[in-house]
């Protein structure tokens, strides 16, 4: 049998498109392993309103 509880879900979320003042958010959903990394991901991602590769960083 396979270990459960290792793989945990996350939402990133842009940081540059809270100061654009324009209207939306630009979020992905991916999964971590929590006993590899513990402290909070970022990565750079596609922003469609934007139309550009921005960074995302993890919430919650």
């Amino acid at each position: 049998m396979a270990k459960k509880g290792n793989r945990v879900q996350v939402i990133m979320e842009c940081t540059e498109h809270k100061n654009s003042g324009k209207p939306g958010t630009s979020r992905y959903i991916t999964t971590k392993n929590k006993k590899n990394t513990t402290e909070r991901l970022e990565l750079k991602k596609f922003n469609p309103i934007l139309k550009k590769m921005t960074l995302h960083k993890e919430i919650k």
